[in-house]
């Protein structure tokens, strides 16, 4: 490794990047309020929104609200913010609407589906099992895993039936729980191996990078080839508790620390870091399975592993296995939103992935994204070429799965990727680090 860069098969774990993925990618579900009773004729249409601005739009618009709030999502199809009003509420209802969101009338607020998490907390914190208030359906959905049976089962099943009818919903989900915290080929140490998320600077001003907390416990000091010499050593780490992220400082500090990451051999920037909405595109890179893609179903999610419980993440579909912890997770017009945590099932059948947001780890840590959180104002037309990847959802880990120092990230194998370069197709198949048709855009 120079002193003066990340090598290149460190680029693809240096994470701090956003495909041009096209907005074509994927259309989330349609979230029409007026089909929900929410229309009544008052207002203009709502807004055209990035996922983004929709994400600031519903921050300021629950601060205005109060009790009437009853969570948001953003539209993808139409892009628009759906926002949950307490039925009977039209003064609130109004100021939505003169906000640009569309309405819908729901009878549960957030304080009260957030008081019935908290009797989760307290009545049914089982390992094996979730929860987090899903806006959509204004419930909380609460997921159990295949380990949560017999007298444990009926303790939840009971917990949910006592929140009330139309409080929650639940569901059985086929995988196991657990964290992401061994497999693939990135970062190593003590036998574990986990992914790079974003690379960051540390409030010292030294150069560093975030990853997963419970990849922390494997030891101090991390490298970039599986036996290799150490490059990084744990900061500060959290897990289990009200988070899953750790900060790592680079050994050497002359070591550069791009907002990038890698894609089949292209490398990207990353615009900023951003809250969650659920409804919202998504991708996820990892160090086994390279690059997935899917939509944010819940925030301020409570996930009961095996080690402890853990508070405060983003659940979505987007499917993980190991060694793709600490990997990140962004949108595709450049926000940086979280890193990967843990869940259960895999690239092949699918499952619940569990996302540390990016923001809440900066702020305990006391970092900032890339060099001073800069790179927004350096090339703000950066991930926007109109390249698009789709992401293999149901690949199987190839390379990612052997031992050794191989490129890591979405051009390996166990990546399988249909590429896209101006709007046109250029094939698909597996590859390991060759270029993926995604243009360089700086």
């Amino acid at each position: 490794m120079s002193h003066k860069r990340i090598p290149k098969h460190k680029a693809a774990m240096a994470v701090g990047g956003v495909l041009a993925l096209g907005a074509a990618a994927i259309l989330l579900p349609h979230a029409n309020a007026s089909q929900d009773g929410a229309s009544d004729g008052v207002a203009a249409a709502p807004k055209t929104l990035k996922a983004g601005d929709a994400s600031d739009l519903a921050t300021r618009l629950a601060g205005t609200l109060g009790d009437a709030w009853a969570g948001a999502w953003y539209d993808g199809e139409d892009k628009q913010l759906v926002v949950n009003v307490v039925r009977g509420e039209n003064t609130m209802a109004l100021k939505v609407r003169s906000a640009g969101a569309e309405v819908r009338w729901v009878d549960n607020s957030m304080a009260e589906l957030e008081a019935g998490a908290g009797t989760l907390t307290s009545e049914a914190t089982i390992p094996g099992t979730s929860w987090a208030v899903d806006p959509r359906t204004n419930k909380i959905l609460v997921t159990a895993d295949s380990t949560v049976t017999g007298d444990r089962w009926d303790q939840l099943e009971s917990t949910v039936e006592d929140l009330g009818s139309g409080m929650a919903t639940l569901k059985k989900s086929p995988g196991t729980f657990r964290t992401f915290a061994s497999g693939g080929d990135a970062i190593f140490a003590g036998g574990a191996r986990c992914s790079l998320g974003f690379n960051v600077t540390a409030g010292d001003g030294s150069p560093a990078f975030l990853t997963a907390g419970h990849c922390a416990a494997a030891g101090d000091e991390w490298s970039d080839q599986q036996g290799g010499r150490p490059i990084a050593t744990v900061d500060q780490a959290l897990f289990p508790g009200a988070g899953d992220f750790a900060l790592l400082t680079y050994d050497d500090p002359a070591t550069e620390a791009p907002s990038e990451v890698n894609v089949g051999g292209q490398t990207v920037p990353i615009l900023q870091a951003a809250e969650a909405t659920v409804g919202q595109q998504v991708f996820r890179m990892g160090s086994t399975t390279g690059l997935a893609d899917g939509q944010v179903l819940g925030l301020n999610a409570t996930v009961n592993y095996p080690e402890g419980t853990v508070t405060g993440l983003i659940q979505t579909d987007v499917c993980a296995e190991p060694g793709d912890s600490g990997g990140s997770l962004f949108t595709q017009d450049g926000l940086a939103i979280g890193l990967t945590s843990g869940g259960s099932g895999d690239c092949t059948v699918g499952g619940e992935t569990f996302f540390q947001p990016v923001t809440t780890a900066l702020e305990a840590v006391g970092a900032t994204l890339g060099a001073g959180d800069q790179a927004g104002g350096q090339e703000q037309g950066a991930g926007q070429t109109g390249a698009e990847e789709q992401a293999g959802a149901g690949d199987q880990a190839g390379a990612g799965d052997q031992p050794g120092g191989q490129d890591a990230g979405a051009g390996q194998d166990g990546a399988d990727e249909q590429d896209m370069q101006d709007g046109t197709g250029t094939g698909s198949g597996r590859h390991s680090g060759q270029d993926s048709g995604l243009s360089r855009t700086h």
